[in-house]
Order: structure tokens, then C-alpha cells, then sequence
């Protein structure tokens, strides 16, 4: 059958079960626009590229397939970079398709060209320039591929609007032939002996999961392997889910703003076994001191993370579904009473929580009441900061690919356009977005899209009118010195209305909860402005390079108008600034 480029891209994206596409037209993708116009793939108008890229990422996350973005060339290829780059950090299967002037015009400034394939090429797994129409069935088939099999990524398709005008008789085909691109499976067998018998050995042995868990399909696999030897077991932001929150193995989240258990656990385990995790320096603080008393496996599928910043006595090269099932055939049953005795002390003397005056809106609080609203069921997107530490603190997820956040990069303005994305990808599944008031005005536009398409996203803004992070660290590093980081914020309540959603604004805590249940009885997307604490900060907390030993906790917290130099401590022998005279501890997570 004969058709365009434009056609036979859209009848490529048809042939790999594309449900929907996020994008913004423009001049240079027009003729693919044009083509769709004809197709059964729904397109979401998006009100700004990166909102369009951060929806893809979202749906990807939310439903395990791949997401598809789409813009034009020169400033909507761009404004998708954050968004690839984001999901480029996060191992997030993206195939993106951006418009390009026509291959003559290449090179010669002209008007909306952009080199996008040399500005993408480091923040994609890989990228096309289309130069001949009869490509474009293969390279879609390619792109597929390459985004969603061994370590997941975002493939961009630069495609010259000559190119999409060319005919070609179309023909998709059944395979792919990658040469160069073989990703390892099956893990080695000699090595996952020596990991069995590490563990038969061990005596403190501790389970290090990451995103790549999720993206491998294997949660069932950790949480069997956990439960036959009893290893207490630590998930990291990008694989919050892959693990029961409620299970008596779990330790949380490690990490700066982690427990307390897991990070003296992952300090003082005699077997670290590291799935999927790529050891951040949000985790690892210092490398030389990270994990000192350990030997370490580590099981990844990606070679290039195989003693990247750690270096690890039993490396494994392999699908973690696959080595995991394999490891679990060598591995005995086992109990580990004493170590495990030691991680309920540790709990026991340092729980989640924070301090409230009875007075201030606590975000933490609001954060435990969406747990309870929503009985832990709700998908949740976060933006960064703040409040999306709070979130992975006190929203305990029981499933994968139920925590949506931006890990990697850390980008603000995700996690509205992800909630997006997750909501297409899960009709009939609650979707709540934890933001802030800085986070949210960086995609606010995106209500818009929200409203066309019905969706019954709830956004809760933690609303402290302030960068409530880098006020943290300008609070405790830098002499209170509040530089840029105070905020004048909207009505958040009345520019939801602008937009034709719901808004809800909330001061008290005896208001949280029936504004929460009037947003899950509401149809259509929701805002809740919730005025919270301006100088609430997170707890506990490892500063930047540190180590375990210098974690801070409540008590470590400066008093009003104090500051705390970096890497020390510090004795507060009354309550912490955002409490007040009437302060009350109240444990978290409970």
C-alpha cells in the first residue's frame, strides 16, 4: 500500500499498539498531524511540550508500556528536552517523534531548525535523523525496541518535513536487526553460585532495590528472596512500591532524607544485595564510607553501572527478574534473629515524625490524611522538594508503579503533566499529585489539558510560599540567609476555577480531611491549596557528602534564627523553629 511518510508513521505507531500520543502541533510536523487526523490513536493536546514529555513519562510509569511525545521542530523539540532527560535519569521507555526542516535546509539556521539529534544524543538511549522515507516502518520498529527492552530509555525520531511528504510503499516489519545491541539476560551462573553462598554466610544481610526492579517486572521475585533468607529489605525513591510498605522485611527508604533503619542497616550489614539501583549519591553520601563492613553484590542489567561509584565483590550482568529467580533455586531458607532484633531497636529509638504547635497545618500531616482518604490505593505523582520527600516518607505504597516521581534529575514541574500521563494510562484508578507552590506554577498551564480530557487528577499543594527545600538548606547551611527562596503565590483555589476545575483552599487541620473527601467525590480535576507551615522542614536528614554518622534528626534541628554549619551537629536543647512553645512529636508512618 502506498503512502506518505507522515502515513506510514502513524500506521508504524499503529502496528506497536499505540494507545495515545501526548504533543503540540506546529509548522514542521504538520503533515503528521495531518495523518492522524485519520488515525485511532488518541492524541492529548498538551499546553506545553515538556508537559507533553512529562505526560508520556507518567503513562509509561503508571502502565509499563511506553510513552509517545510529540512536537514540532526547533522550540517543540527543545521544550521536550527536560522531559527526555528527565526520563533519561529514571531508565523510563519514551519513544519521542520531533519535526525537522526538510533535509536541504539542514545546516543553514533555517527558520525553527534545531539540531535536535545532537542536542538529544546525550539524554536519550538513542536517536534518529529520518533521511529517507522507506526507513521510517524500521526505524519505528527499532525504536520500540531499543526504548523498552534491556535498560529502558527515551528514543527520539528527528523526521524532515520532505521526508514525511515522500511516498513509499509500506511494508512493517516482523523483527529487528541490532547487531550491535544485544542486551545480557541471564545472569552468570558461576556468579550467582558465589552470591548463594555470600548469603549463607551472611549474618546481616540486607536487600538494596531500585527502580530497576520495577522496570524488570520483578517485585515478586525481591519479595520472595526476602522472605525465604529473611533479609530486611530497602527500596530507593524510583522503586518505592516494589516492596510492601507494610511489610514487617521493610525498612523504607534510605538515603539522605531516609530512616533511620535503613540507612544504619545499609551502614552495618555485613551482605549489601543491590538490585537495580545505580548507587546515587542521594543513597551512598559518601563512597568511601558507604556501606564500609559489606560485601556487596551487585545485580544490574546494565554493565556500565557494574562498579560505576561503588565497587562490588560479586557483580551480575542480567535481567533482575531472571537473576533473581535463578538465585532463589540456590538459596536456603533462613533467620537472621539477632540482626533483625537490632533494626527493631533502631526503629523503635528513631520512628518517622514530626512536630506540630496545634496550630500551623503541618504538611506531613496532610500527607498522612491523602494515605487514609485514599486507603493507600491512589496512584501518587510528586514534584520535587519538600514535599516530595514527605510523600515517600508518609504515603506507605503497597505496589510497583504505583509512586511516580522525578528521581534522577529531580526535575520541578513533573508531576502534574505525570499525573496527567498516569491518569490516561489508568481510567479507573484514583490519581493524586503531591506538589508545591513553587512546583506547580512550572506546569500550572497543564489544568487546561487536564479539563479538556476530563480527568480527575487531585492535586494537592503543599503551599508554604516557599522554595521549601533550598529554604531548608539556606536554613541549616547557609546563616538563614533566605536568598530567592521566599515566593509570593496565586490563589491556587481561583486559578484552578480560571481553568473551568475545582478549588479548594484549606488552612486548618480539621479541614483536611472532608476537603480530601470532597475532592474524591468531585468529577474532573481537583486543586487543593493547603496553607501549610512555611519553615516545616525534613526529617531525618544527611547533608550532602556526608555519611550515615552525621545524619540529623529532630533534635539535631536549629532554634529560630540559628544556623548549622555543614557536616557538624548540633545540640538544640528546645524545640525545633517550625514547632513553637507548644510543640508535640507525633511518630509518623504508623
Amino acid at each position: 500500500m502506498r503512502m506518505t511518510g507522515a502515513q506510514a508513521l502513524i500506521a508504524s505507531l499503529e502496528k506497536e499498539n499505540v494507545e495515545v500520543i501526548f504533543g503540540y502541533p506546529g509548522g514542521a510536523i504538520l503533515s503528521v498531524y495531518d495523518a492522524l487526523y485519520d488515525s485511532r490513536i488518541r492524541h492529548v493536546l498538551t499546553r506545553h511540550e515538556q508537559g507533553a514529555a512529562h505526560a508520556a513519562d507518567g503513562y509509561a510509569r503508571a502502565s509499563g508500556r511506553p510513552g509517545v511525545c510529540m512536537a514540532t521542530s526547533g522550540p517543540g523539540a527543545t521544550n521536550l528536552v527536560t522531559g527526555l532527560a528527565t526520563a533519561h535519569m529514571d531508565s523510563i521507555p519514551i519513544v519521542a517523534i520531533t519535526g525537522q526542516v526538510a533535509r536541504d535546509s539542514i545546516g543553514r539556521d533555517a527558520f525553527q531548525e534545531a539540531d535536535v539529534t545532537g542536542i538529544t544524543m546525550p539524554i536519550t538511549k538513542h536517536n534518529y535523523l529520518v533521511k529517507q522515507a522507506e526507513d521510517i516502518p524500521r526505524i519505528v520498529k527499532e525504536a520500540f525496541h531499543i526504548a523498552t527492552t534491556g535498560r529502558p530509555g527515551p528514543v527520539l525520531i528527528d523526521l524532515p518535513k520532505d521526508v514525511a511528504a515522500a511516498t513509499i510503499e509500506f511494508s512493517y516489519p516482523d523483527t529487528v536487526d541490532l547487531p550491535g545491541y544485544k542486551p545480557t539476560l541471564y545472569g552468570h551462573p558461576k556468579q550467582i553460585e558465589e552470591a548463594a553462598r555470600a548469603l549463607a554466610q551472611a549474618e546481616r544481610p540486607v536487600l538494596y532495590v531500585g527502580g530497576g526492579v520495577i522496570a524488570a517486572g520483578a517485585s515478586a521475585e525481591v519479595q520472595a528472596l526476602a522472605e525465604k533468607a529473611h533479609i530486611p529489605t530497602t527500596t530507593t525513591l524510583m522503586a518505592l512500591g516494589a516492596f510492601p510498605a507494610h511489610h514487617p522485611l521493610f525498612l523504607g527508604m534510605p538515603g539522605m532524607h531516609g530512616t533511620v533503619e535503613a540507612n544504619l542497616a545499609l551502614h552495618e550489614c555485613d551482605l549489601l544485595i543491590a538490585v537495580g539501583v545505580r548507587f546515587d549519591d542521594r543513597v551512598t553520601g559518601d563512597v568511601r564510607k558507604f556501606s564500609p563492613h559489606s560485601t556487596k553484590i551487585h545485580i544490574d542489567i546494565d554493565p556500565a553501572e557494574i562498579g560505576k561509584n561503588v565497587k562490588v565483590d560479586i557483580p551480575i550482568v542480567g535481567d533482575a527478574r531472571l537473576v533473581l529467580r535463578a538465585l532463589l533455586d540456590k538459596v536456603e531458607p533462613a533467620l537472621h534473629p539477632a540482626w533483625m532484633e537490632q533494626i527493631a531497636q533502631w526503629r523503635a529509638e528513631h520512628p518517622l515524625g514530626y512536630y506540630s504547635d496545634g496550630d500551623s497545618l503541618m504538611p506531613q500531616f496532610v500527607v498522612e490524611k491523602v494515605y487514609e482518604v485514599t486507603e493507600g490505593k491512589a496512584i501518587l505523582t510528586t514534584d520535587v522538594g519538600q514535599h516530595q520527600m514527605w510523600a515517600a516518607q508518609y504515603y506507605r505504597c503497597e505496589r510497583p508503579r504505583q509512586f511516580i516521581s522525578s528521581g534522577g534529575l529531580g526535575t520541578m514541574g513533573f508531576g502534574f503533566p505525570a499525573a496527567i500521563g498516569a491518569q490516561i494510562a489508568n481510567p479507573d484508578q484514583p490519581v493524586f499529585c503531591i506538589s508545591g507552590d513553587g512546583s506547580f506554577q512550572m506546569n500550572i498551564q497543564e489544568l487546561a489539558t487536564a479539563v479538556e480530557n476530563d480527568l480527575p487528577v487531585k492535586v494537592c499543594v503543599l503551599n508554604n510560599a516557599f522554595l521549601g527545600m533550598v529554604r531548608q538548606w539556606q536554613q541549616l547551611f547557609y546563616r538563614t540567609r533566605y536568598s530567592a527562596s521566599r515566593m509570593s503565590t496565586p490563589d491556587f483555589a481561583k486559578v484552578a476555577e480560571a481553568y473551568g476545575a475545582t478549588g479548594l483552599r484549606v488552612q486548618k487541620a480539621a479541614d483536611v480531611v472532608p476537603a480530601l473527601r470532597t475532592a474524591l467525590a468531585t468529577p474532573g480535576p481537583v486543586v487543593i491549596d493547603f496553607q501549610v507551615s512555611p519553615e516545616a522542614n525534613v526529617w531525618p536528614m544527611i547533608p550532602a557528602g556526608a555519611s550515615v554518622d552525621q545524619i540529623m534528626g529532630l533534635d539535631q534541628m536549629p532554634g529560630p534564627g540559628e544556623a548549622r554549619a555543614a557536616g557538624g551537629r548540633h545540640s538544640q536543647a528546645g524545640v525545633p523553629a517550625e514547632a513553637g512553645a507548644k510543640a508535640k512529636r507525633t511518630a509518623g508512618g504508623e
